[in-house]
Order: C-alpha cells, then structure tokens, then sequence
C-alpha cells in the first residue's frame, strides 16, 4: 500500500503575496503564448463574425432557444460555409441601425440634417441550427470545463467567507447555457452552476467572489468596462485556485485572453485589483504556514 506526501513548509504572509504576484505574471505569460498560436488566429477568425449583444437581445435569445449559443442571419452563417437546415425556426432579435433625415428650418429656411436610429427585427439561427460545408470556418474552443473534485473543499470555504460578508451564496441550477454563476449586488447574491464539476464549481465561486469584492458599485450600475472586470475576476479564480492547490489553467488562461483582448499590458494594468482581490480571498483561505510546496 502506497501513500502520497505532501511537502509543506512555513510561509509567511509577506512570501504568500510574492507568490501571489508570481502566479498573475504566470497567467500573463500564457495569455500572449496563446496570443502566438494557431487556435487564437482560429478563434478570432470565427468569433469576430458575433456582432456583440444587447442584454435586450441576449434575454430574447434565451427566451427563444434557451441552448442557443451562436447566432447570425442566414447570409452571414453562408459566409461562415455554414448553412440553416431547411425547416429551422429563426429566432428573432432587434437590430440597430440609422436613417438620415433632413429637416427645414422654418425661420430660416437652413436644411437641417440629422440621423435617428431605428431598431428592425432581425432574424437569426443558432450553429446548432446549421449544417458545415466543405470550407466551413469551424468554432474553437480556447476554454475547457475543469474535471474533477474539489479536494480542499474551495467552493464551500470561499462560500463561508463570503456568506460572513453578507452575501447570500447557493448552488442553482441555471437554465442559461454557458453561464457558469452570477452576482447581483442589490440582492446580494452569488449564484454558481450546480450542474458543473467540483472543481468548476470551486474556481466559479472564487470568481464571483471576486466580482462582489472589487466591482459592486460598477456591476450595480452596469458602469466600468466589462472585459476589465471579467479580466479581474478570473484573474484573482486562476491565482487564488492556484493558491489552494487547484489549477484552473485549462479554462481561465481563454477565458482571460477572450475577455482582455489577449492585450498583456490590460491584463498587467489589471494586476492592482487583482492582487487586492487575492490578499483579502487569502487572508481567509490560504494557510500560511501549511501552504503546499
């Protein structure tokens, strides 16, 4: 019978935040390796065919085809070299456009030229929805779903600390398709993917945890950058797991890249939040003296 050693030795607080720093230069340096590879140059090559979403449109999708995931017109899925299968059931949005009108001034008798926007009803279908050709552009995936347990117990710990902040934190079963969790600050809740793996699960609490620590005010508001604040929040998941002895590196590495633009300088600009984020998550959860080598 075999048994398994883990190596420890005292660390103190001031050694866990170098550590801590070290871990966020880590992501950096993998987020542009990333940036040099074949399955970014892919997966911009698709996604930049995704015109971004209103929250309006976003809820009409969901409403719609709660598994969608991807979607566009019909001509733009044929540029793509996909095409709608004959029968589908388009699913329908607002578009945005604007249309030039020139007004008289009566006093004066000056043209007045000035352009109003106008919202038509756009039709669109889901990849699921559509059949590849030959020369299709095929999607990549740059994040993968973490397997397996959560040994050390991450969700529940980071759940407690958060709960002594005030927060009320459950496991839900969220219908919205590759949602993973959410904050909403003027309830004070976290709500994480109960369907996910353990060890999702952990790095989505550290995740949300982190959005209730630095971005309240900016998430209430709907104010302040959204790819800053996803950079933050899965930033702090990536160290704070790593930390614990969890590497999310499979799903945090793209998820960052995506969020940030793989833009190395905003993600170093980032690293104040972020390690701010970190310390306070540490504070509670991290050993010191027991911190695994």
């Amino acid at each position: 019978m075999s048994t398994t050693t883990t190596r420890t030795r005292t660390r103190t607080p001031e050694q866990r935040r170098e550590q801590a720093k070290a871990l966020h230069d880590q992501l950096t340096a993998q987020v542009a390796e990333l940036a040099q590879g074949e399955n970014w140059i892919a997966w911009l090559r698709f996604t930049a065919n995704f015109r971004t979403l209103s929250m309006n449109n976003s809820w009409l999708i969901f409403a719609q085809r709660p598994d969608a995931t991807r979607v566009l017109g019909y001509r733009q899925w044929e540029k793509l070299g996909r095409h709608v299968r004959r029968g589908e059931k388009s699913i329908k949005i607002f578009g945005y456009s604007t249309k030039k009108t020139v007004d008289v001034d009566e006093e004066s008798g000056e043209e007045i030229t000035s352009r109003r926007a106008y919202y038509p009803v756009l039709s669109v279908f889901d990849i699921s929805q559509t059949d590849a050709d030959e020369d299709a552009v095929e999607p990549v995936e740059i994040t993968r779903h973490l397997v397996g347990e959560d040994e050390t117990e991450i969700f529940e710990r980071t759940a407690a600390f958060m709960r002594g902040r005030g927060w009320d934190v459950e496991l839900e079963d969220i219908a919205r398709d590759g949602l993973n969790g959410y904050t909403t600050p003027s309830t004070r809740q976290i709500r994480v993917d109960a369907k996910m793996s353990p060890a999702q699960r952990a790095k989505t609490m550290i995740h949300e945890a982190a959005h209730a620590i630095l971005h309240v005010d900016e998430i209430e508001g709907e104010s302040g950058h959204r790819g800053i604040r996803e950079t933050e929040a899965e930033s702090t998941a990536y160290v704070v797991a790593a930390l614990l002895g969890l590497d999310t590196s499979d799903y945090s590495i793209g998820y960052v890249a995506g969020w940030a633009g793989a833009d190395v300088d905003l993600i170093r600009s980032t690293a104040t939040n972020v390690l701010r984020a970190v310390n306070i998550l540490a504070e509670d959860l991290v050993d010191d003296e027991q911190l695994a080598e």
